[in-house]
């Protein structure tokens, strides 16, 4: 699959990283790509369910031009997040809806983390996906 040009470096930049707690400093670091999504706005339906974590999210649809605003109480998930926004953000919906989570397996991080936390990655990228067809 052809990525969009930031995801397509962000791939490449993990696939040089070698040691799996690297790997995880990285992801910790891309907690700050997020766009954030203010704690007081969090409720039932912005939540990630099965995320081990308190994780919310929305999506913002304007001209077909997709923008992820998230937060979490952990920062490796809003690691993950940050991953997700810089896969999304600025891209035409229909485009995003193409994307595939395939993406986190190539970049080595779901080796990286627990069980739990890749499922987590899923379930954000599911409801991520799951909000943008329903905004369409």
């Amino acid at each position: 699959m052809t990525y969009p040009p930031a995801l397509q470096e962000l791939i490449e930049e993990f696939a040089e990283i070698d040691d799996k707690m690297e790997i995880l400093e990285y992801v910790y670091d891309l907690a700050d790509e997020v766009v954030e999504f203010p704690v007081e706005n969090w409720n039932e339906n912005t939540r990630v369910l099965g995320c081990q974590s308190e994780a919310h999210l929305e999506i913002i649809i304007d001209e077909q031009i997709v923008t992820l605003r998230s937060g979490a109480d952990a920062k490796i998930v809003q690691g993950m997040m940050g991953i997700i926004t810089i896969a999304i953000n600025g891209r035409n919906a229909q485009d995003v809806l193409q994307l595939k989570p395939d993406f986190a397996q190539e970049m080595g991080i779901l080796n990286s983390l627990s069980p739990s936390r890749s499922n987590g990655f899923r379930n954000i990228f599911d409801k991520v996906m799951a909000e943008i067809k329903m905004k369409q």
